[in-house]
């Protein structure tokens, strides 16, 4: 485990067994402005109490590891942290059922190990904002592939008419100002609808939220 001095902008913890690839993601992302690596760790145990000092935004999280994996260190994080930060999964495979599990535990999204750097410096960004989702596509795909009907938390969350409308845009990957746009309404407006739906649904991010969809058949991953 390293840890470095935290500074202004998104912190990162990298969270990997593969020494080649914490250097990798370090390098790639110490070279943005606005993004610093604060620490690394090799196992999934290490997270909670490196969380708990370093405080980063977003954790960078092999789905993959000896010991504790990715999604154990994800529901652990969840349960031990107040304010836990983005998860975003860092996966071999794209179609992988442990990268749905590891969604499902509470993770934001997920990057494939062979993205290019321009790319996992978006997605880092893209979860830090937490304002649209990450490669809609991909977790309609999973979804399709592992996602079987569970419990149906939209019927006891009792969506407005509205708020079901905001989340079946959601599911599409729209962000908020393409979401105001599409109903013509104003972002803060949408703001407000995405958090209630959040609220009700008793998920802490967008991502969750269009699982819950999905699981619950209020979308299809088919359309």
């Amino acid at each position: 485990m390293t840890t470095g001095t935290a500074t202004p902008g998104t912190g990162v913890l990298i969270v990997d067994d593969d020494e080649l690839i914490r250097v990798g993601l370090r390098a790639i992302l110490d070279a943005q402005p606005d993004l610093r690596v604060l620490g690394e760790a090799a196992d999934g145990a290490e997270v909670p109490p490196l969380v708990a000092r370093l405080r980063p935004q977003v954790v960078l999280m092999d789905v993959r590891m000896p010991g504790i994996d990715g999604i154990q260190a994800t529901r652990r994080l969840l349960a031990t942290s107040a304010d836990p930060p983005r998860v975003l999964v860092v996966t071999t495979f794209a179609n992988d059922e442990y990268v749905y599990e590891a969604l499902r535990a509470g993770a934001s999204g997920f990057l494939l190990k062979r993205a290019r750097p321009a790319e996992v410096v978006e997605a880092v960004r893209v979860v830090a904002r937490g304002e649209s989702l990450l490669f809609p596509a991909a977790i309609r795909r999973l979804a399709g592939a592992y996602g079987g009907r569970g419990a149906d938390r939209l019927a006891s969350a009792r969506l407005t008419d509205r708020e079901a409308e905001v989340l079946r845009l959601m599911t599409t990957g729209l962000s908020n100002p393409e979401i105001a746009s599409h109903l013509v309404v104003g972002v803060e407006t949408v703001k407000t609808h995405v958090g209630n739906v959040l609220a009700k649904l008793g998920v802490r991010d967008r991502t969750q939220a269009v699982i819950a969809a999905y699981e619950s058949g209020f979308v299809t991953p088919s359309g």
